[in-house]
């Protein structure tokens, strides 16, 4: 058996990791990110935008959320992007940052695509990133 990475598998498979919404278990995800996308033959660099773009969608998550909160971290791999949502039940009337506000420049800039929603009490910040750059 090989452990080489065989990149024509990779079609729509899911990865979900569950954390307790605080600050101390966001290094989970963030070597969760880089090491998918490592495994996604992504750069250093690009490895390293995907990790700051979830740590910035993580803070803004964690700062509306109630205690005992837990964030849901959802890796879509298909074959031509890398989907990651976030997803954290919210304290009541809470709202994520406007989409002028500085974390959603900071997301914008370091991913394909970055929207949100707030519904039902939970937010989900939802991240692209195209596998192949040309």
């Amino acid at each position: 058996m090989s452990d080489a990475y065989d990149e024509t598998n990779v079609h729509d498979d899911v990865v979900t990791l569950v954390v307790p919404a605080d600050g101390g278990y966001l290094s989970v995800l963030r070597t969760a990110t880089a090491g998918l996308a490592a495994r996604l033959h992504y750069t250093l660099e690009r490895i390293e935008d995907l990790r700051i773009a979830v740590d910035e969608a993580c803070a803004m998550l964690l700062v509306i959320t109630p205690p005992d909160a837990e964030l849901t971290c959802r890796f879509e791999i298909g074959a031509e992007q890398l989907v990651i949502s976030i997803a954290a039940p919210v304290k009541d009337g809470a709202r994520l940052p406007s989409p002028t506000s500085w974390p959603w420049h900071v997301l914008t800039s370091l991913t394909a695509q970055a929207t949100a929603e707030l519904a039902a009490n939970e937010a989900t910040i939802r991240m692209v990133s195209q596998r192949f750059s040309g």
